[in-house]
Order: structure tokens, then C-alpha cells, then sequence
């Protein structure tokens, strides 16, 4: 113990002094630098021979020299050691002039009646702190990206070039740097959703569009042709009134792509099973109502024609015969009109509704369920009043016009089919018009005029009851639905709703 007393008594300052971790720098009451220790000469990136001599302002920021002044000023009339950590900052320069904001503490020294000031630099507590703090911010969200699956973008306008992360590059195939030509960018885009992708860029370029990015496309990878959807959110920042870049996270939602289609596949299947068995039950409650009622018209139209062929003109038979053919078409009839009222019975559930946000509804669920094939434009009018209506019923007619339009627009060789609704309003009745136009073949004036008949159908596999029920379903909303038999090229179908009251 004595011997290890003996040998810290015989450490020399010169020695203690170049151990310290912390950057020191010892002055002379000048403000000129004496001695630097090891740790300030990397911080200040100078060898000690230049940083001997040279004026301690030399090394602090010119903003910040002044407040240097000051600090030393106060020392000098009172020498005492002021620590760290009391709001004593400085933004000091090291060799290539970067700037470093350290915090410094001042410690008097008097050797041989002369007055030195040890000057010790540590990295500023608040700098520090946000530095830890953003360190563990950025692990944060590198985590939740990593977690989510997220691909992080930055679209340079003005070069033209896309800044992106390795999993925005896994989404592309993989093969590409850290920075892409947005041409390359948008190759492997899959053709058929540039359009739409553009548009939506287009709009979020647009001032008034507070620059909000949304877009759903499929990239196509290079090597073996598979597609990936891509789903992207995302900001446009705007300079002087024009757009500079976009900025964005993107995730691959391909496996919620191939869920959706398989279940509005299943979708389909059922509601084509349930037509089917409600066509069969339909039509044979109609065969057992009428059986009897036609049985009767057969069985008096054959004693009509036996009473003819034979001569035998007995007015009174004759009359009474053919009296029996009225009254059982009268029959039925009623059995008819009771058969449809018992299928419709129930009191109607109506709302007040914006109709605007009903044919979006209306167009998710086409898309949704398989029909995502088609572009949508849609006309609506802003500040449309409310309407009075079934929801669901008005959504299950909209959803079956747009699948009709679908499916015939889907015979034509067309890259872009376009399916136009357009909401009017016309006041003096006090009822909204909805339009609904395709851009498929059409229909001749034959097949328009039968359109709306029970079990006629277009289409190969159709059991010809959808557009039956449709317009049962709007004139039980008290609307019309009627088709444009003049409309070329496409159908063009209307229908009628009313306003709250």
C-alpha cells in the first residue's frame, strides 16, 4: 500500500493529464493553448505542435466567440472551476471546420505564481440525449418496418430517379441498387395498372390535394414473370408551389389479393347456387298455382273446338265454355299477383342515404369480388340530398348492373373498360337519376326490349332474373329502372330513386 502511495505521488501532471478521456486543453491567462492532451488532439483533429500557440478563440464557432469571451471574462475576475451541465455550451470547429456543440467546464491551475485555466470539452449532454433518443427512434421504426413488412421510397422529381430501401427492392425482384431510374421504376410496374398508378400520382401533385398518395398496382418480376400487388401510401412535398418528390411506404398485399378473389370466387358460387334454387322454388310454386287454372282453359278450349268441328253450335255451350276460359285466366292471375306478394311480403326498411356513398359501396364489392378487371369513372354531384331507400336493396341492384357491365365489357378486345355512373338530380320531380353506361358490345332493340323479362338471359349460364328483381327492387323503392335502347356503343341502364321528404 505504501509502495503504490509512493508511486501515484511520483505521477507527474504531463502523465495524468494525457490519460484523461476527456478532451483538455490547458491555457495561459492570454486565452493561448499551452498543452493538449491526446483525446483533444483527435477531437479537434490537430497534432499538438499546431494546437500549441494558437488563440482558444480559433477554435470556437464566430457566432459563438463573444459568449466565449464572457465565459472567460467571468473566470479571470473570479477564478474558480465552473463545471459542465449548468447551460455553458459551445459550438466548437474542428480541423475541416464542422461544427460540434460540446459542453465546457473551466478549472484554475497556478503553477509558479502563474495563473493557467484547464479547459475540459465533453459532447453536449442535450446533444447526447437527442442522439440516443433519435438512435432509439430509428431502431423503433426499424423494427415496426421490419415487423410490417414495409418498403420505404423517395421519388426525386426533378432527376428523376427513385431513393429506396432492400425491401422496396425486394418487392422489384431484387436486382437493383440503392437508387433507380424512375424509368426502371415504372418497367416493372405490370402494363394494365400504369394508368391508374399515374393518375393517382397526378392528383397527389396537385396543390389542392394536400399531396396524399394512395395507389394499388402489381410489379411483374424480371426474371420469372410472377406478380406481386403492391399496396403504397404516400406524401408529395411541394416547393415553391410545385412538386419535388414523393415520399413512401409500400407493403405487398398479394396473399389478401388471392384471399379476396377466392372468396368472392365462393361468393359467387353461392349466390349462383341460391338463384338457382330460388328460380327452381319460383318456378315451381308458379306451375303448381297456374297447373290447375291452364288444366281448366285446356279442358274448355277443347269442348269449344269439339262443339266447331262437329257443327254442333250450341250458343249456350259455347258460351259457357268460353265463360270457364275467363274465369280461370282470372284465377291465374290472382294466384300470380298472391304468389308475388307472398315472395315480397315484409314492410319495407327504408333510410335517409347518401346516395354518392352508396354507388362507392356498390363498386368496392364489384371489385372486391373478382370483377376488379374494369376502370371506374365515376360523375357524382357534389351536395346531392339525401335519398329515401333500402340500403341494402340499392346496393345489391348497383352491384348487379356494374357485374352485367363487367361481364359483357369483358367480350370486347379492349386495354381499358370503362364502366361511367353518373348521379343527376332532377328537382322539379324531386328524384335522383343514377346512369350507369358500359362500354361493352350493346344490345339490339330486340334483346333490350326483353331485357327486364323473367328468365331471359344473355348470358350462357344467366337464369335471366337479375335485372327482374332489380327493377322490383327500385319500384318497392318507389324509383323506376328502365334501359336506353338507343344507346351506342354499350348499354346505358337508368334508374330513379326519390328524395327525403
Amino acid at each position: 500500500m505504501h509502495n503504490l502511495i509512493e508511486t501515484i505521488e511520483n505521477l507527474n501532471f504531463r502523465t495524468l493529464f494525457d490519460a484523461i478521456a476527456d478532451a483538455m486543453l490547458l491555457t495561459e491567462n492570454a486565452g493561448h493553448v499551452v498543452l493538449a492532451n491526446p483525446a483533444a488532439q483527435q477531437l479537434f483533429d490537430f497534432k499538438e505542435n499546431e494546437l500549441v500557440g494558437l488563440a482558444i478563440e480559433m477554435l470556437i464557432a464566430p457566432r459563438y466567440r463573444k459568449q466565449y469571451r464572457y465565459y472567460q471574462m467571468l473566470f479571470f475576475n473570479k477564478p474558480a472551476k465552473l463545471p459542465m451541465g449548468v447551460g455553458n455550451e459551445l459550438i466548437a470547429l474542428n480541423r475541416c471546420g464542422q461544427e460540434m456543440l460540446l459542453d465546457v467546464s473551466f478549472s484554475p491551475l497556478e503553477i509558479q505564481q502563474q495563473l493557467y485555466v484547464l479547459i475540459t470539452f465533453t459532447a453536449s449532454r442535450q446533444h447526447q440525449k437527442a442522439e440516443d433518443a433519435l438512435r432509439a427512434s430509428e431502431e423503433r421504426l426499424r423494427l415496426a418496418k421490419q415487423a410490417a413488412g414495409f418498403g420505404i421510397f423517395d421519388y426525386d422529381f426533378k432527376r428523376g430517379i427513385v431513393y429506396w430501401d432492400r425491401q422496396m427492392r425486394k418487392f422489384w425482384g431484387g436486382h437493383f441498387g440503392r437508387i433507380i431510374s424512375y424509368k426502371e421504376f415504372v418497367t416493372a410496374i405490370h402494363p394494365e395498372d400504369r394508368a391508374d398508378r399515374q393518375a393517382a400520382i397526378d392528383y397527389a401533385m396537385d396543390p389542392a390535394s394536400h399531396g396524399e398518395y394512395k395507389a394499388e398496382y402489381r410489379v411483374v418480376d424480371p426474371d420469372d414473370k410472377t406478380e406481386r400487388w403492391i399496396s403504397v401510401v404516400g406524401r408529395v412535398y411541394f416547393e415553391a408551389g410545385c412538386a419535388n418528390r414523393l415520399v413512401g411506404v409500400a407493403r405487398d398485399v398479394t396473399e389478401q389479393k388471392i384471399l379476396q378473389k377466392k372468396l368472392g370466387m365462393q361468393r359467387d358460387e353461392a349466390e349462383k347456387i341460391l338463384k338457382q334454387q330460388v328460380a327452381a322454388h319460383t318456378a315451381s310454386a308458379i306451375a303448381h298455382e297456374l297447373n290447375q287454372p291452364l288444366t281448366a282453359i285446356s279442358a274448355y278450349s277443347e269442348v269449344v273446338l269439339h262443339t266447331l268441328q262437329n257443327n254442333d253450335l250450341n250458343v249456350q255451350n259455347l258460351k259457357k265454355a268460353l265463360e270457364g276460359c275467363v274465369e280461370q285466366t282470372q284465377r291465374a292471375g290472382r294466384s300470380l299477383h298472391e304468389l308475388i306478394a307472398f315472395l315480397q311480403k315484409g314492410e319495407l326498411l327504408t333510410e335517409s342515404l347518401d346516395l354518392n356513398d352508396v354507388i362507392r359501396e356498390a363498386l368496392d364489392i364489384a371489385s372486391n369480388d373478382g370483377y376488379e378487371r374494369f376502370r371506374s369513372k365515376l360523375n357524382l354531384e357534389k351536395d346531392l340530398p339525401a335519398v329515401q331507400c333500402n340500403h341494402t336493396q340499392v346496393q345489391k341492384v348497383l352491384v348487379n348492373l356494374f357485374r352485367n357491365a363487367v361481364e359483357a365489357m369483358q367480350t370486347v378486345d379492349a386495354p381499358i373498360l370503362t364502366i361511367t355512373t353518373k348521379v343527376q338530380t332532377l328537382n322539379e320531380k324531386n328524384i335522383a337519376l343514377v346512369i350507369v353506361k358500359d362500354s361493352g358490345p350493346g344490345l339490339d332493340q330486340t334483346m333490350a326490349k326483353r331485357i327486364f323479362e323473367p328468365f331471359f338471359t344473355t348470358k350462357p349460364s344467366g337464369i335471366g332474373m337479375g335485372l327482374t328483381i332489380s327493377r322490383a327492387l327500385i319500384e318497392a323503392n318507389g324509383g323506376q329502372l328502365w334501359i336506353d335502347l338507343d344507346a351506342k356503343p354499350g348499354a346505358k341502364f337508368y334508374f330513379t330513386l326519390p328524395f327525403v321528404a
